[in-house]
């Protein structure tokens, strides 16, 4: 059903029925986290106003909304999850944080970089390296992402 809504009414409409934003689908995606994915700032907002939570541990990753999103260079998402506390250094089954997956399955361009921008101004711990060691920053070097390694080795000072 949240699948499908795509607008923030329809979700304000569900929740004030009555249905749980906290449930998951077989994926065990929740409302949040399919918003979060699908880009939907309108639904997300809605969601998060009707007292869904930005904190689940969602999907087969044990990930966060805001992994999903920081994943996908979705930077309106990322900002949204973050003013409703999502948390900014949850490492998942994968052993990378929103910020890694940022860096690590980001393109590089103007929303992964503003994702990287976003999460660094909140606190996001840079320091967390992935399961070879490997630091955001390692990463965005090795992948010739200069604004993303101007940031983070600013972070790093």
């Amino acid at each position: 059903m949240w699948r499908r809504s795509g607008d923030g009414a329809a979700a304000r409409a569900l929740l004030a029925a009555g249905a749980d934003p906290g449930l998951v689908d077989g994926q065990r995606y929740d409302a949040v986290t399919i918003a979060a994915v699908r880009d939907d700032v309108a639904t997300l907002a809605a969601l998060l106003a009707g007292g869904a939570s930005a904190t689940l541990i969602t999907s087969r990753y044990e990930g966060t909304a805001l992994i999903a999103a920081a994943h996908l260079g979705h930077d309106g998402v990322v900002r949204a999850l973050i003013a409703a506390g999502a948390p900014l250094d949850h490492v998942n089954n994968l052993g990378w944080t929103a910020l890694m997956e940022a860096v690590v399955l980001g393109d590089g361009g103007p929303r992964h970089t503003a994702t990287v921008r976003l999460l660094l101004e909140a606190g996001a711990d840079a320091r967390i390296a992935d399961r070879q060691g490997r630091t955001p920053l390692d990463h965005a070097r090795a992948r010739g992402y200069a604004e993303m390694v101007r940031m983070l080795e600013a972070t790093a000072r």
